[in-house]
């Protein structure tokens, strides 16, 4: 092997080590959807906690990246656009009748192909026009794997961000009704009617006119612009067909009952004129006088429902949950279970509830709704629950939409799919969105969502929302002036009027925030019910002086001198804090008649202490006022357990009072530890919504705990064991509900987001806490503080320290050592847990090796260690804790793979990829020690070995999906200079060593020295050699394709030198895919398997009109390459294996070819000159599989038929497959998955071209339907490109094979290998790409080795004239002229070695027998165009022309015009016997040079007649054929018993001397291996005559039954076979009876003359033929049958034609 220093020292230096900024920490600003972020309030002191959640919104993503992985990727580029397939101009029709092949214009010829050039120069030429524009990547052509077996693939977890369901835009657009009297406001929200609740807030609109909103001037002191959007944002999290969207209508309060008040609108038009249009100007008159007076108040006055149900998908959301479900439930299955499981995981997981379209609205477009009815709303039924009752009956039931009164009415508005960016839109906080438009009048509002089940999602973004409902009010005892009641809502920071604030978000046409509501009135209603909802932007710092206070009015209507309009009848309140907690549920509250005493915020209405006087309450302090309050909010957790023990924490880190409050009780600073450990260890006891909401911030504080002890009471306090312990109870509670997604390796999606982007290393320097920061351990990763566990722990409460007062250089000496030591409390808790907690540990270990991982990431960065040599960067402390966790994990998967596979699978995954992540951070020796003490271990462990391989397989694969995998492997370096692995890192190397030679063949072997150098790839490797013998191989198969595909396309070794030192790592894969030779899937015998299957029915034979038998005959078969394909194989001393499938060892061939295509060719060959020919065998056998392998398989213009429909597919199959054929074969291949059917052959594929991740090759054919023709083109065009490359490394490694050995290695069966992996490569469909080079590599090996080639490999040699011959009738000129070219040389070369080339053209007849018989692109005009181009190069070679080469060759080709003339003839008259007969006749008479096929002819007619009953013809068929044997036969043996050739047959037939061998091209068959058939032998002489006679007998010849016998009676005689004979003098005495007993009485048939005249009969006019018919056959009869074959189509009276005269004979 060459030496590598020619690697640049930039390349080596890439691929030689790690990078120093291999890992980074990147701090990634929050994306915010708003222009200004959600904050609190300025100007405000913010609590502990609000200060936390807060800051835990706006805080930078922390990111760990690794900034190689990207270049790794198997993200393949989009294909570039290509050429067409094929050029097919210049076709020109030609007709199948007999002409002169002159008269036919030839292709261009090669120029060079008549020059003298020396065989060296010649294949030098070719090598370098295969090098030329080669595709430099191969894997980019290969259809990406399945994600499936990418176990190595680690999704990065969705960003966590603000929840957003389906949303959708409706904007309204009008509202008239058929008066207009007086301004309407509406109001629309989103109801659920089957899980009665309401799915949203309000939204309000007003679409007033101005002449109507002038109306209110008085009562609108300002319009803000965001109070006059009239299009909504609805998101639904949950959608179904129950959803409406419900639209409510309300009026300025006035005088009367709401019917009396919407009677006018049932009633009046104001179209009509007349009276009506003056009742309509006095009404509006009345409604202006009642604006101006109580503009201010509301009543109810109509609404109307609008179903959702046609704008959700609810198909996909039902199949969606039910994977769900079957994904979380408790499954214990197979690995194809587990399988579908990962699939399902991850499609869920990308539609986790932490993105924005988790459930997909079905794709409608804008739909525009018009309401024309709306229903009268009715006092007594405003609530909510009325409504839903409502909704219920109205879905249900027809009639009652039909009962209800309507007001007729027009909305119009529109529904559509919102999308992701909308301009100039608000948030419920009325922020702006991005991107914002400022010169928009009217924005659109988001409105918030109230989902009807939980959501989890953490809080990412400041809300603090608070909704009060009231419900009702019974004042039904109350004094008879409360009547028409309103209800004034105030949030008031005090008691005094003034503190009223002004944060109630206002409605439509008004301002943004008011200081009050006001519901609105039912008239004279004692106990009315109110629908209102008024939405509160709550304070960020609540005190106890917060409430809500609720006045209650009486609103007088009618105007009365002086008199007031509102009357107060009482209040009432609701504090907002009840012991320090938000205070939110139902509320029945009692009602004060009298004005409230001073300080009574200071307590609930319920509760109030006895005042004096004392208070006056309506009917004696009962509840009468029922009203209810939520939150949604960001920073109020809503949940006793958060509530404790983020008050608890808070007491820590900030200077309190003590006792401290916690709801109800009373918490000393003694009891404050206890307190806190309890409330660690309820919080998950916590509901897991608020516990997810708030998991950010409680794991926060939990790893606080975990790492830092702390000082309460002067005593250091420990919590690290419970607050680890919580974080397991957390975590296990997460992966275990069913309604939280997971990734494919079972990685709940929230956690995986926490440790990716949020979590980081709490900070080291806390002030004015009670943290305690002196002798605190490391804490690299979360709470893992080891190193310093002996001198102080967290962990052992017996160890105390003491804090002592130390100068400023002390206290930064000791803060280094606190960043320094601050790294393993994690690890210890990980190592000393026991019980359930450590099941649980293991059990989601990923979680806790991935908050190591960051952590560590997080110490090297915040230490500024990037520089430090790995070996130092961490303690031997830690590296022993390190080596303590894999040890016990390892033991952990042994002791569960008998009990649980697929958890062991997961934690092993787990372990994988945390020695994955420590390669980048520590020492590669350290870390390969863990992962042979990994093998080891399991090794010991585990008894079942291909559990323990598929382990092992699975941990390997990830390890080696390492972006500097290349670099662990010290690939660059030879066994003698590289280190033994496991091995340090290659800083701590003296230098870069070169290598050295050593011998080539150990290179192939995976040897000890190679396991010990390149560590990973020998484990890969060995794991690769067990597995071949388990059903593990797929996964170790797919590994080493995973690699080589990450190799071939990734940046960094796109140079050449580099991929060739990538190929010498990978040199023993080729002696492990050697060895598993057997085991492969043989493509050749699946593609000639099913282009040979059939059975020879009727309908088959009338289909074709060749003879199954007869077609193998003619295609040679004791010459046929196909079917002995498999021979070389089984030959060979191979033991017996498991077979392994197709898409298997098609992805290890794929990696063999890599290797050959990138390694270094010299080193190949010399490899390949040192073999033994055994070993050379088994590499051709291989290549040969790899050709068939990887034919091109697509076919696009069927594709391209088929996408309208699977009927038509159907129907078209059926139609194609009922016979056999071409057309048949093709549709065959198109139902299996392994490939399609062929297609032309094309040019032009040279582009560089990729595969795309969705693209495929091998896609079942139902999924091809649904492909755009532009996809499918693409598709076979790269599959094409493909097939290309592939089959050029395959020609590459034939050619190192030829050159490598030398004349005589060829002699021992080397050169039929490599012929027949040619020739099998012929028979594929190819490009004309390869096609040009292929037969350029054909003829430097005719004219290097053509004495061999005509000598020794004559099966090679008639297999390779039929495919010549076959590319011959190609449509593509330029594989017709490469083909012509080569098949004129072999030829040439054939005559020049033996002066005659008779074989040659023996086999170039039998081959166009097979190719017009069977051959699925045969195209006669072709063929003739390549004929007459064989007949140019004849006579154009002038250094043939004094030899009688060129008469040979004008011979030739002229009986092969005539042979395909015939041939092709009898397509055409399939339907007409006589005519076939005829034909074939013809065809036999061809081949009177080729005894072989002329037998075989003569006996398929002999069948033909027999089956139509003319058994005299039949019988003189096989006369015809036993001369044929006989005059054969005398050549070979000199007997007098045999008869002496074709003389000895003519008393039965003078025709039979046609088959004396006269020819002067006839061979001695003793020295051509001619009449090698069973028949030309004695016994098969005496077979032909025996069935003769018995045909003769048959058909009433009993006279010719004796002639025949006459020469069958001697050769039994001869062998003294009495058995026989006897049987023989019987069959004679019973045609003898018969002759005597039936004398002249016998009827041979009916002979008809039949003559045609006229050229629409073509060829046949003024023809005569005589037809023989069965016997008693009248004119009638004949004539219409010959009607129906000949006349068919004709329009001409047919009597005229006929001439006949009947005889009897």
């Amino acid at each position: 092997m060459t030496q590598l220093n020619n690697l640049d020292p930039e390349t080596v230096q890439e691929l030689g080590d790690f990078p120093e900024d291999d890992l980074d920490i990147v701090f990634t600003p929050k994306e915010c959807r708003t222009l200004q972020p959600s904050l609190p309030e300025e100007g405000v002191e913010l609590d502990p906690h609000v200060k936390d959640c807060v800051q835990t919104y706006i805080r930078e993503w922390l990111i760990v990246n690794r900034k190689f992985q990207s270049c790794v990727s198997l993200q393949q580029e989009a294909p570039r656009p290509l050429n067409v397939l094929c050029d097919e101009t210049g076709r020109t029709t030609l007709t199948s009748c007999d002409f002169n092949l002159r008269s036919l214009q030839p292709d261009p010829r090669l120029e060079n192909l008549l020059q003298h050039v020396s065989v060296e120069d010649f294949e030098r030429q070719n090598e370098e026009a295969r090098r030329a524009n080669r595709h430099a990547e191969l894997f980019a052509l290969y259809p990406a794997m399945d994600e499936e077996d990418a176990v190595e693939i680690r999704p990065v977890p969705d960003c966590p961000k603000e929840h957003l369901g389906n949303r959708i835009l409706v904007k309204l657009q009008t509202l008239k009704f058929d008066i207009e009297i007086e301004p309407l406001f509406a109001c629309i929200a989103l109801y659920d009617v089957k899980e009665r609740k309401k799915i949203s807030e309000n939204f309000h609109c007003d679409l007033n006119s101005e002449q109507f909103k002038g109306f209110l001037r008085s009562h609108t002191p300002c319009i803000d612009s965001s109070s006059q959007a009239r299009s909504a944002v609805f998101s639904v999290t949950y959608p179904s067909s129950d959803i409406y969207l419900v639209v409510k209508i309300e009026k300025v309060l006035q005088q009367g009952e709401i019917g009396d008040c919407a009677e006018p609108y049932m009633v009046l038009k104001e179209s009509e004129g007349g009276k009506s249009k003056e009742k309509v100007e006095k009404l509006k008159a009345q409604a202006e006088s009642f604006c101006q007076r109580l503009g201010k108040y509301r009543m109810p006055f109509a609404w109307a429902p609008i179903s959702l149900t046609n704008f959700f998908n609810f198909s996909t959301l039902e199949r969606e949950m039910s994977e769900a479900e079957s994904l979380n439930g408790n499954r214990k299955g197979t690995t194809g279970d587990r399988r579908t499981m990962m699939l399902q995981a991850r499609r869920l997981s990308e539609r986790s509830l932490n993105s924005e379209d988790n459930y997909a609205v079905s794709n409608f477009k804008a739909t525009s709704l018009t309401v024309n009815t709306f229903i009268k709303q009715e006092g007594d039924r405003l609530s909510d629950e009325d409504l839903f009752k409502f909704l219920t009956d109205y879905k249900r039931s027809s009639s009652l939409q039909r009962r209800v009164k309507s007001i007729p009415g027009s909305l119009k508005l529109e529904i559509s799919p919102a999308s992701e960016v909308l301009s100039c839109c608000l948030t419920p906080e009325l922020l702006q969105v991005k991107p914002f438009a400022e010169n928009r009048s009217r924005p659109q509002k988001e409105i918030l969502e109230f989902p009807v089940r939980e959501v989890y999602v953490p809080h990412t973004v400041y809300r603090n929302l608070l909704y009060v409902y009231p419900q009702r009010l019974n004042f039904a005892n109350r004094l008879a002036s409360a009547r028409n009641i309103t209800i004034k809502i105030q949030f008031m920071c005090g008691e005094d009027a003034t503190c009223a604030m002004p944060i109630i978000f206002g409605k439509s046409s008004g301002p943004e925030f008011l200081q009050e509501m006001y519901t609105a009135v039912t008239y004279h209603n004692k106990s009315p019910d109110f629908y209102e909802e008024v939405k509160i932007k709550l304070p960020a710092k609540l005190t106890e002086k917060h409430h809500l206070l609720f006045t209650f009015y009486h609103i007088s209507c009618q105007p009365k001198q002086g008199a007031c309009v509102e009357t107060l009848l009482g209040y009432s309140w609701l504090p907002i804090l009840l012991n320090d907690r938000l205070q939110t549920g139902h509320y029945c509250l009692p009602v004060a008649l009298d004005k409230l005493p001073l300080n009574y915020s200071m307590h609930s209405p319920e509760k109030v202490p006895s005042q004096s006087p004392p208070i006056k309450w309506v009917e004696g302090h009962k509840g009468v006022f029922n009203v209810e309050v939520q939150a949604v909010s960001s920073i109020h957790t809503q949940d006793n357990h958060l509530e404790k023990f983020f008050t608890l924490c808070h007491s820590l880190e900030s200077q309190v009072t003590f006792p401290i409050r916690v709801m109800e009780q009373k918490i000393t600073e003694a009891a404050l530890e206890h307190e806190l450990k309890l409330s660690i260890i309820c919080l998950n006891s916590s509901r897991l919504e608020p516990l997810v909401l708030f998991l950010h911030l409680v794991l926060e504080k939990l790893f606080q705990l975990a790492v830092q002890p702390m000082v309460i009471a002067g005593q250091t306090a420990n919590f690290s064991q419970f607050a680890f312990e919580s974080v397991v109870a957390i975590v296990n509670s997460l992966h275990n509900s069913k309604d939280l997604s997971k990734d494919q390796h079972g990685r709940n999606c929230l956690l995986a987001s926490y440790v990716y982007y949020v979590f980081r290393l709490p900070d080291a320097n806390l002030p004015e806490s009670r943290y305690y920061t002196f002798g605190r351990t490391t804490a690299v990763s979360v709470g893992s503080r080891l190193l310093q566990s002996r001198v102080m722990s967290c962990s052992n409460p017996d160890i105390h320290g003491t804090q002592t007062a130390t100068d400023e250089e002390v206290k930064n000496i000791m803060l280094s050592k606190v960043r320094e030591e601050r790294k393993l409390e994690l690890a210890l808790q990980m190592v000393v847990s026991t019980g359930m907690v450590r099941e649980t540990v293991f059990k989601y270990a990923w979680f806790f090796f991935e908050l190591l991982i960051k952590s560590m990431a997080q110490y090297v960065h915040n230490m500024d260690k990037q520089d430090t040599p790995r070996r130092s960067r961490f303690s031997d402390r830690f590296k022993d804790d390190i080596t303590t966790i894999v040890n016990v994990v390892t033991s952990e998967i042994a002791a569960l793979l008998v009990k649980e596979t697929e958890q062991a699978e997961k934690i092993n995954i787990s372990l994988a990829f945390f020695l994955y992540d420590l390669l980048s951070l520590m020492d590669r020796g350290f870390v390969f020690n863990l992962i042979r003490h990994y093998c080891n271990q399991l090794s010991n462990k585990l008894n079942t070995l291909p559990t323990l391989i598929s382990m092992r397989l699975e941990f390997l694969r990830i390890l080696c999906s390492h972006e500097h995998y290349l670099n662990l492997n010290l690939f660059f370096m030879t066994s003698v200079s590289a280190p033994v692995s496991p091995s340090p890192s290659l800083s701590s190397q003296v230098g870069i060593t070169h290598f050295q030679d050593q011998k080539i063949a150990s290179m192939f072997d995976l040897s000890a020295d190679y396991r010990q150098q390149h560590f990973l790839a020998g484990l890969l490797f060995t794991e690769l050699a067990a597995a071949l013998d388990t059903e593990a191989e797929g996964k170790a198969i797919s590994a080493v394709h995973s690699l080589l595909s990450s190799h071939d396309l990734d940046q960094r070794c796109l140079k050449p030198e580099v991929k060739v030192k990538i190929a010498a790592l990978y040199l023993p894969l080729v002696g492990i895919i050697l060895d598993a030779l057997p085991q492969l899937y043989d493509f050749t015998e699946a593609r000639s398997g099913k282009g040979r299957t059939g059975s020879p029915d009727e309908d088959q034979e009338s289909s074709n009109p060749i003879n199954q038998s007869v077609a193998w005959a003619i295609a040679g078969n004791q010459f046929n390459l196909l079917r002995t394909s498999g021979a070389p194989l089984s030959s060979l001393p191979y033991k017996q294996y498991n077979t392994l499938s197709p898409d298997t060892t098609r992805n290890l061939l794929i990696c063999f070819l890599w290797i050959m295509k990138n390694a270094e060719q010299s080193l190949i060959r010399k490899w390949i000159a040192d073999l033994p020919s055994m070993q050379l065998n088994r590499i051709l056998d291989l290549l040969f599989i790899c050709v068939s392998c990887f034919e091109y398989k697509v076919c696009g213009t069927f594709h391209r038929l088929l996408q309208k429909s699977r009927d038509v597919k159907a129907r078209l199959e059926e139609a194609l497959l009922r016979g056999e054929g071409a057309r048949g074969e093709m549709m065959k291949r198109c139902r299996t998955p392994a490939g399609t059917s062929p297609s032309p052959q094309f040019p032009g594929l040279n582009e560089n071209l990729r595969w795309r991740k969705e693209q495929t090759q091998w896609r079942q054919a139902n999924e091809r339907l649904d492909k755009t023709k532009a996809e499918l083109d693409q598709e076979a065009l790269i599959s094409g490109n493909l097939a290309t490359e592939a089959n050029l490394i395959i020609l590459d490694m034939q050619e190192n094979i030829i050159q490598a050995s030398s004349a005589v290695d060829c002699k021992d069966n080397l050169l039929g290998g490599v012929l027949k992996v040619l020739v099998n490569s012929l028979s594929c469909d190819q490009s004309t790409t390869y096609l040009t080079h292929c037969f350029a590599t054909l003829r430097a090996l005719i004219a290097k080795f053509g004495d061999l080639l005509f000598e020794e490999e004559m099966e090679q040699c008639a297999d390779l004239c039929q495919r010549v011959l076959h590319h011959c009738s190609s449509s593509i000129d330029i594989t017709r002229i490469q083909a012509c070219a080569t098949l004129y040389l072999l030829m040439r070369h054939s005559f020049s070695s033996i002066s005659n080339f008779a074989r040659v053209k023996m086999q170039v007849t039998m081959s166009l027998a097979s190719l017009v018989g069977k051959s699925s692109d045969f195209n006669e005009e072709y063929l003739r165009r390549s004929l007459r181009t064989i007949l140019a190069y004849a006579e154009e070679d002038m250094d043939m022309q004094p030899t009688m080469f060129p008469v040979q060759v004008k011979e030739l080709l002229r009986n092969l015009n005539s042979i395909l003339s015939d041939t092709v003839k009898m397509r055409e008259f399939q339907e007409d016997p006589e005519m076939l007969m005829d034909l074939m006749y013809r065809i036999a008479k061809g081949y009177q040079t080729s005894p072989d096929l002329r037998l075989t002819w003569l006996q398929n007619m002999a069948e033909k007649h027999a089956k139509k009953k003319c058994y005299t013809e039949a019988a003189m068929c096989l006369v015809h054929a036993a001369a044929l044997v006989a005059e054969y036969l005398s050549m070979l043996e000199d007997h007098k018993y045999l008869p002496v050739g074709s003389v000895s047959f003519q008393n039965i037939s003078s025709n039979v001397l046609e088959e004396s061998a006269v020819s002067d091209d006839i061979l001695s068959p003793d020295e051509d291996g001619i009449c090698s058939g069973r028949y030309f032998s004695e016994s098969g002489l005496v077979g032909l005559l025996e069935q003769a006679a018995e045909l003769f007998s048959t058909g009433g010849l009993y006279e010719t039954v004796n002639e025949v016998y006459k020469i069958v009676i001697p050769i039994l005689e001869a062998h003294r076979d009495f058995r026989k004979l006897t049987s023989t003098h019987s069959k004679l005495q019973k045609a003898f009876d018969s002759i005597i007993n039936k004398g002249q009485k016998r009827m041979f048939g009916t002979y008809f003359r039949v003559g045609f005249y006229g050229s629409k009969f073509g060829d046949l006019d003024e023809q005569e033929f005589v037809y023989k018919e069965p016997a008693i056959t009248k004119l009638p009869e004949i004539s219409h049958r010959l009607e129906g074959l000949k006349l068919r189509g004709c329009k001409f009276c047919f009597e005229s034609f006929w001439n006949f005269c009947l005889g009897q004979q």
